[in-house]
């Protein structure tokens, strides 16, 4: 007696493919700063201020202590005080809110010659509610340059910070008429 055995007909299974992709790993494990990951990576261009930069806090017309900020080249601002430089505790800013980062950039003098200078930038780190200079929203994940005398606010928080350095000049003008 013959059996005859039928072959079924082979199937290719659906193997997975290799993903080279980025994961998001490797930057997981550069950027752990007390076992949370920092979602911001500092360029290149990042370098410490010859300036003595200076952030005045405002709640409404009561001034808050200065924060000096030329002592390091970047500054994380948010809720996440276990990673934050400068915690900002309103409930509307996001835990990783934003970085002031200080940047060498190229500049062109007056005679047509190159030259570098630092100046500070603020970037979004994608929050909720966003960051204003001078009450305008800033993009998310874009750096904005600083000038001095600009006003920052994060989220819906009632605290404005301006920026100053130490040779900002403050006209006399100003404070005459409000006294």
């Amino acid at each position: 007696m013959l059996v005859e055995v039928k072959k079924e007909p082979e199937v290719e299974e659906d193997k997975a493919k290799p993903d080279y992709g980025l994961s998001g790993k490797l930057a997981d494990d550069t950027n752990t700063f007390r076992g949370i990951v920092v979602k911001y990576n500092e360029p290149p261009e990042a370098r410490k201020p010859k300036l003595k930069w200076r952030l005045y806090p405002f709640k409404g017309d009561t001034a808050l202590p200065v924060l000096h900020v030329h002592r390091q080249s970047g500054y994380l601002l948010g809720r996440d005080r276990k990673v934050a430089d400068i915690p900002i505790d309103h409930p509307s800013c996001s835990k990783q809110h934003a970085v002031l980062q200080f940047r060498s950039v190229e500049y062109t003098r007056d005679d047509g010659t190159k030259g570098r200078h630092t100046r500070p930038y603020i970037i979004d780190l994608g929050s909720a509610n966003g960051t204003f200079i001078n009450n305008k929203a800033i993009e998310a994940q874009r750096y904005v340059e600083l000038r001095e005398k600009d006003t920052i606010k994060f989220g819906y928080s009632s605290r404005d910070f301006v920026i100053l350095h130490d040779n900002t000049q403050v006209s006399p003008s100003s404070s005459d008429a409000e006294g």
